[in-house]
């Protein structure tokens, strides 16, 4: 569908896009080194850091399709961000000393200091690909849902958002990223409480009182209480968020990058529960838009397009006809910010990790800074290019977002495994653990492509629920290298 943006709207996003590239040149000046890149010298305030944690958390995706999943279903999704909070206990008390204490940047070195340089390379290589992937999934998906409000072409959209995202994130670095997170964030956070309220004046307004049908329909449930792990239960949820969110904040440079940023351990605990206090209440909302839009939407005044089939086409059209002139044009400002968060802290850990995992471990350990800031600059480009290339080649691809779960898919098993092990000095030797790692990956494609398969071959079909291969095949990996280490423990008392 088509909702073409009037000319106040279309300024707002300009603006916007002028702001984003002005705070690139802002904080140019003041990115003089390699530290400053990559961690800002370490001072940017807890509050400010989790912000920007929380920011990773969310995309253009996150704004569209939760609102659609709860429009659709249910409020399964709340669970996810609640087994966020343990997890965030876990991690605050036991992972991020480890991390501070041995001033870790790259993540990716602490499983070198505790599994061997094997280990270190399979992560890091694996992160980078992964953002590659990610950075086009983002690019492409905003950029189709722009085309919905604005007359230019798909391919134009990618390159713009794409180009400019590089910029101000190639120019300021790391804090570039994090108070451009923080101002897309406010952005992103204004647009979502004004639609909640515009819906809740109309789906709580009496004599009608619309909310009252989404509690016939059960709309505020979490979900199928039964014990199974082929649907999408509560239990395949809760195991999902854990597992997930363990390798969001242990293992994935995009958010242990952003709370390194801060100059102490306590600052880098509270940044953590900064993000974690934003992002529940942030997905309650999300979720409460895509019921109330269902409410909104069962009433007799109020009809969607015959058009839309799916959830996650409700909250455009909804933006696209009950919002008025200008605030249309801040809500897609806010997509568009959710967005550009996602890719630019996608961009500055890829050249991270690409410097100290690679350039600095292997081919200039003495690199003067002047190298090191041209190596990060470059990068940033190099992998921004390659976002925008695989985003173009998206646009004729059936579906992007099952290419990117399966990409995702295979290039993140064993990551969450390997600091498990490491951050309980499980020891075992190279060979030991890259078969534990193939392992987990073989699991990774029996879950992924074993599916709906010709009876003779039922036996070998997997029926679990899709979004849980990975805690399986973390689980896989897991089991393996501690039977490895038990055999390598008698080896020893003999």
């Amino acid at each position: 569908m088509n909702y073409q943006l009037e000319l106040v709207d279309t300024l707002i996003l300009i603006i916007y896009g002028l702001v984003m590239i002005g705070m690139g040149v802002y904080f140019l000046r003041k990115t003089k080194t390699s530290n400053e890149f990559m961690v800002a010298g370490r001072g940017i305030p807890a509050w400010a850091a989790g912000i920007a944690v929380m920011s990773a958390y969310t995309s253009s995706i996150s704004y569209i399709a939760v609102p659609g999943k709860a429009f659709d279903d249910n409020w399964h999704p709340l669970i996810f961000a609640l087994t966020a909070l343990p997890v965030a206990w876990f991690v605050t008390k036991y992972v991020i000393p480890h991390y501070r204490k041995h001033k870790i940047i790259s993540v990716y070195k602490y499983l070198e200091d505790k599994i061997g340089n094997w280990g270190r390379v399979y992560a890091s290589l694996s992160f980078v690909l992964f953002m590659v992937g990610r950075t086009a999934v983002i690019l492409y998906l905003s950029s189709l849902l722009l085309t919905s409000f604005v007359d230019v072409d798909i391919k134009t959209l990618i390159l713009v958002i794409g180009i400019m995202t590089i910029a101000y994130t190639l120019m300021g670095g790391m804090e570039a990223v994090i108070w451009t997170d923080v101002m897309q964030s406010i952005i992103m956070i204004g647009g979502l409480l004004f639609s909640a309220y515009i819906l809740t004046t109309e789906v709580f307004a009496e004599p009608d009182f619309l909310i009252q049908e989404a509690f016939d329909q059960n709309k505020f449930s979490l979900g199928d209480t039964s014990f199974s792990l082929s649907s999408r239960t509560i239990w395949v949820m809760i195991v999902y968020g854990v597992t997930e969110n363990i390798r969001n904040l242990m293992a994935d440079q995009n958010y242990t990058q952003k709370y390194s940023s801060v100059a102490t351990e306590k600052k880098a605990k509270k940044s953590v529960w900064v993000a974690m206090l934003i992002y529940l209440p942030l997905t309650a909302i999300f979720l409460y838009i895509g019921t109330a839009m269902f409410a909104f939407y069962s009433g007799s005044g109020n009809v969607l397009d015959p058009s839309i089939v799916k959830g996650d086409e409700v909250f455009p059209f909804f933006i696209a006809t009950e919002l008025p002139t200008g605030l249309k044009g801040l809500i897609i400002a806010a997509i568009l910010a959710a967005s550009m968060s996602t890719v630019d802290s996608a961009l500055n850990s890829s050249a991270t990790v690409l410097y100290l995992d690679y350039f600095k471990r292997y081919f200039r350990p003495n690199a003067s800074e002047k190298s090191s800031l041209g190596f990060l600059r470059f990068t940033t480009i190099a992998w921004g290019l390659l976002g925008i290339a695989f985003a173009l080649l998206l646009i004729n691809a059936q579906s992007a977002l099952d290419i990117w779960w399966q990409i995702s898919g295979i290039f993140g098993g064993g990551i969450l495994g390997l600091f498990l092990l490491a951050l309980f000095n499980v020891k075992l030797t190279p060979a030991q653990g890259i078969v534990s790692v193939v392992f987990s990956l073989l699991i990774i494609v029996w879950g992924t492509f074993m599916r709906d398969l010709s009876p003779s071959l039922a036996w070998l079909e997997c029926d679990l629920d899709a979004i849980i291969i990975g805690a399986v095949a973390t689980a896989g990996l897991i089991v393996l290298a501690l039977l490895f280490a038990m055999f390598n423990l008698k080896k020893q008392n003999r």
